[in-house]
């Protein structure tokens, strides 16, 4: 059952990847605006230079085929909590706060309000597990 299921996102994510990577928002107000334009959920992925795992979700699970193809249903918004030498980033911090971040990476689905659906803590091991989370 598990491989007709993927089978399926692959048939379906093969043209969304074809239109190219998705355009991430980078402040909290563009993508509360677009969500609202797109009527579209927001993808919020809470994140820091330094966190080895937040590095592996951007290089490895975003870019992949399966996550391009899932992030085009939604508002990617990519919010920067400290930079590599813990320099505080103040919308990124702001938001830590806001959605009491406990640990990195930690991304939230938002509707278009700003309201958290659900989260996840911690990254993903490939673009089909992030692509069947963010498919629930």
């Amino acid at each position: 059952m598990k491989m007709k299921s993927l089978a399926t996102l692959l048939l379906i994510a093969a043209p969304l990847a074809a239109q190219g990577p998705v355009k991430w928002e980078h402040d909290m107000q563009s993508a509360l605006k677009r969500a609202k334009a797109e009527k579209k959920l927001i993808f919020m992925d809470l994140w820091t230079e330094w966190c080895p795992p937040c590095q592996f979700l951007q290089k490895n699970v975003f870019p992949s085929a399966e996550g391009q193809a899932a992030l085009q249903r939604m508002v990617p918004f990519s919010a920067l909590v400290e930079k590599k030498d813990r320099t505080p980033m103040p919308e990124g911090m702001k938001l830590a706060q806001q959605f009491h971040l406990e640990a990195f990476p930690t991304m939230v689905i938002l509707d278009a309000n700003g309201k958290e659906v659900r989260r996840q803590v911690g990254a993903f091991r490939s673009g089909a597990d992030f692509a069947a989370w963010l498919a629930k």
